[in-house]
């Protein structure tokens, strides 16, 4: 993403006191798969990080992997390593007939601050299955033993048969070819793609036929959203709250969410951090006439504390998405 890429789209209060602005790009479509609203360029290259996590899964399942949808929906997760997360992973493991040994991503505590403090407190230490992202990688190896490929460290290399079918199943889903390949902070590949291509996959995963690969994922997620991050998560709120609605997050401040209908958000704060994430994402699903009266609205709070006590919010720019 260029600096050229992005606008002002949110700002903090701070006891009533304008103290930062966020800048980031938006892009909406409609029911049609044309651009309803955007913000900055919907052309901007980005790294969705682990907001592809259902474009991944849904090559798993089309590769030949059968999970319990619980189950498959930890595999979309950027989870919060709460004990139930842990045990799925462990169990996406197991009906492979391996343990979290073989697992080879990236150490790391949970996301969750009262799971991370209480290994803490017992002497425990970062894990590969604690961290974030150990779901997605239990899927990858399970996949692996599924087809017959190896299944050590080397499926996260960009030319094992996996990572090969995950990306060559990208343009199906997000209309384009990947613009670039890199290695994720969990190891595994990520892949780059404009803003208006992130938002064309969720699309795609949302409208997939019954029984497609994309459809039952989709379904799992929509199913188990407390699998896909955790009970006070904005993703699963948001998933929560709004029937059909199929959401991820992804690092250094990315968001996306389509529904059935066809209507699509993604988006990215250019600074990576996170807070103007959820407002903005209200904000646009608001623009796009979606109804989210039903969602907790811890999904779109974004707090400025001050010694303790919440004194200001992060707001997003007046008018930003009007017609």
């Amino acid at each position: 993403m260029q600096a050229s890429d992005v606008k002002p789209v949110a700002y903090s209060l701070r006891n009533g006191v304008q103290e930062s602005w966020h800048n980031g790009a938006v892009v909406c479509l409609e029911r049609d798969g044309s651009i309803s609203f955007s913000v900055g360029s919907p052309n901007a290259i980005v790294f969705p990080r682990s907001s592809t996590k259902p474009f991944l899964a849904t090559a798993m399942v089309a590769a030949g992997l059968k999970l319990p949808a619980n189950l498959l929906a930890l595999v979309c997760a950027s989870h919060d390593g709460r004990p139930e997360h842990l045990q799925a992973a462990r169990e996406i493991l197991s009906l492979a007939g391996l343990d979290e040994t073989a697992l080879c991503n990236t150490k790391d505590f949970p996301l969750d601050d009262d799971a991370a403090r209480e290994i803490m407190q017992s002497g425990g230490d970062k894990t590969a299955l604690q961290m974030n992202c150990s779901g997605k990688h239990s899927g990858m190896l399970a996949t692996c033993v599924a087809c017959g490929w190896d299944h050590d460290s080397s499926y996260l290399n960009q030319d094992h048969k996996l990572q090969k079918l995950i990306t060559a199943m990208m343009p199906e889903l997000i209309g384009e070819e990947v613009a670039n390949i890199v290695v994720d902070g969990c190891g595994a590949p990520a892949h780059a793609m404009t803003l208006v291509g992130l938002a064309r996959g969720f699309r795609s995963v949302a409208m997939a036929k019954a029984g497609s690969p994309a459809r039952v994922v989709g379904e799992a997620m929509q199913g188990h959203p407390q699998m896909v991050g955790g009970p006070t998560r904005d993703v699963t709120l948001l998933m929560s709250g709004i029937s059909g609605l199929i959401a991820k997050d992804g690092a250094e401040g990315v968001y996306a969410a389509a529904l059935p209908d066809g209507r699509a958000i993604a988006l990215k704060i250019a600074d990576g951090a996170n807070r103007a994430r959820p407002p903005l994402m209200r904000a646009a699903l608001v623009a796009m006439g979606v109804d989210i009266s039903h969602v907790d609205p811890r999904a779109f709070e974004s707090p400025i504390f001050g010694h303790g006590q919440i004194v200001g919010e992060v707001c997003v720019v007046d008018n930003l998405l009007s017609s």
